[in-house]
């Protein structure tokens, strides 16, 4: 039997643009949980002391920037998939060991699949970024038959490291290849997160290629509207939130948490 957790929070550095509180009280409204899940604005060198603090409350959230690589390597035990990422987004404690999961994949493909609008096979994705959100995408996509992931990112070797280990299915490349071979662009930067900078441009992409912006903001973010101007299918992170969020709540919980009411709580 899966214990309730004592607490629930959201661990990461300039937390006020997240949506994660609004559908995860919506989800623990719905199903009458006497909980409040909160936002933990933790500076670096307070982190190890917080980590303790949640064991003692034995709590249970999720993790975002800057803080998925450090809480990987703290945690005691790890799931198969958060070792495959090497990045943990959602953990709880047992027994007082800090436990690591990473539902940014199930997330994603969720997303992507609503996105496409059908079952993924053969699809060369341009993936912008190399942290762990990009992680979690080539986790994904490693598992849609005959896919590759031609990775760009601003720092050369960390783009090297993360392919390294997808050696199988992805390898660094430029925006050029990106532009004329991509099926599938997925922004995994935190480019247009704040402001209207764009990290690629849409019209230089294939007619047929569709763009998921992992970056959400209240309505639509710049990359999203300029990729519909130019006539191709695209959306932002929110689908990928919300569903990696409902993932989680059932790691928590272990029962499914009420969509609706979550999707209800983020309609802008």
């Amino acid at each position: 039997m899966i214990k309730r957790p004592g607490r629930l929070v959201l661990l990461g550095r300039s937390l006020g643009y997240s949506l994660s509180p609004q559908f995860q009280n919506a989800a623990l409204q719905a199903a009458e949980l006497p909980l409040r899940y909160e936002t933990l604005d933790v500076p670096a060198s307070a982190l190890d002391e917080t980590l303790e603090q949640l064991a003692a409350d034995e709590a249970a959230g999720n993790v975002t920037i800057p803080y998925k690589g450090r809480v990987f390597e703290a945690c005691d035990r790890l799931t198969a998939l958060a070792q495959r990422v090497g990045a943990v987004n959602t953990f709880w404690f047992e027994r007082g060991e800090l436990v690591g999961d990473n539902t940014d994949v199930h997330g994603f493909d969720i997303a992507a699949r609503q996105l496409l609008q059908s079952e993924p096979r053969n699809i060369t994705v341009g993936l912008l970024g190399a942290g762990g959100a990009a992680a979690a995408v080539i986790a994904a996509v490693s598992c849609w038959p005959g896919s590759k992931v031609h990775v760009v990112n601003r720092t050369a070797s960390r783009a090297t490291a993360l392919c390294a280990r997808f050696s199988s299915i992805a390898s660094v490349s430029d925006v050029g290849t990106i532009n004329r071979e991509a099926d599938l662009v997925v922004n995994a930067t935190s480019v247009g997160l704040r402001d209207d900078d764009i990290p690629v441009d849409p019209a230089l992409l294939r007619r047929s290629a569709s763009i998921l912006d992992l970056v959400y903001r209240r309505g639509e973010t710049q990359l999203v509207r300029v990729a519909r101007a130019c006539g191709l299918r695209a959306a932002d992170g929110l689908a990928m939130l919300v569903e990696q969020g409902a993932a989680a709540f059932e790691r928590w919980f272990g029962f499914s948490p009420d969509r609706d009411a979550m999707w209800r709580s983020v309609r802008f």
